[in-house]
């Protein structure tokens, strides 16, 4: 692997989508969510990073140095069982077996060394990891209005439901989507963490084609279509970093364009402005796509 990153980042993606459920609340009955005093429409960090798993996954087939710890249906004691048996290790709270196999958990396990993870279970463990990588919520540039449409399925799951139903095998439904809505996130890759996790140039690369390409494989009816429109990477010249985050964000600016009227409807109806001047020296920045 090459040498872990030298210095700190910070970032901005903007992505989009068009009449889908970017991330349904199971707490709401799968509906987008939404910050109640704004209206604004939130993506969780979770589903984010679920999505950046599954194109690493994808792309390096699983293998190590990219294994993915986190992932559907993994039972985590297995996970971490194989960094014993890699070891041969036994079973054991030893505090000096916890502190290597963790460091195996992480050269191994891709998303382990850039998103951290708790690994502390009573059998095999692994300890805790704290990552280089953090993402913020995902939230509208404006307000959303979350649209209800009824569906017909004409099928049942069971013959007795088809009898119960006299032969008329509609069922109906609910299917919840966001006209149109342009999310913004904050993210931040931490130098000194990664030094401990061996968070690597490689990983940082990949994890840049990642947000780039993740919509790309995670296609469904319900999601519609969500596309990735701005990455604006800020480069630090020095591990500490030499302004403060809150700064570089500053000089983002995402607005409605001049003359869109109405709601929003498409990418093309809001511009993307970056006040360079903004950006103090010792700070480079990058844009993607």
């Amino acid at each position: 692997m090459n040498d872990v990153i030298r210095n700190r980042y910070e970032f901005v993606l903007l992505f989009d989508v068009k009449d889908g459920n970017p991330n349904g609340d199971p707490d709401a009955g799968n509906l987008p969510r939404i910050d109640p005093e704004t209206g604004h429409g939130l993506v969780t960090d979770v589903c984010l990073k679920r999505k950046v798993r599954n194109y690493v996954a994808l792309v390096n087939k699983e293998q190590p140095p990219y294994e993915i710890y986190i992932k559907e249906k993994a039972v985590l004691t297995n996970q971490q069982e194989k960094a014993y048996k890699a070891l041969g290790f036994e079973n054991t709270q030893n505090a000096s077996v916890s502190e290597q196999t963790k460091k195996w958990m992480c050269k191994n396990f891709f998303d382990v060394r850039t998103f951290g993870a708790v690994m502390s279970l009573k059998d095999f463990n692994c300890g805790q990891v704290r990552g280089p990588v953090q993402l913020g919520f995902a939230r509208s540039v404006d307000q959303i209005v979350p649209a209800e449409h009824s569906i017909t399925r004409m099928a049942v799951a069971t013959q007795r439901e088809a009898d119960q139903q006299g032969g008329d095998n509609r069922t109906m439904g609910r299917k919840f989507t966001v006209p149109y809505a342009l999310y913004r996130v904050h993210g931040f890759v931490s130098a000194p963490l990664a030094g401990q996790t061996g968070f690597s140039d490689k990983d940082l690369e990949l994890f840049w084609n990642a947000l780039l390409n993740m919509f790309d494989h995670d296609r469904s009816a319900a999601r519609g279509e969500m596309n990735p429109r701005k990455l604006i990477i800020f480069k630090h010249a020095t591990e500490l970093g030499n302004a403060p985050a809150q700064k570089l964000f500053d000089a983002v600016h995402v607005a409605r364009r001049d003359g869109s009227n109405g709601p929003a409807r498409s990418f093309e109806d809001y511009e993307v402005v970056l006040a360079r001047d903004d950006v103090p020296e010792g700070v480079d920045l990058i844009e993607k796509l």
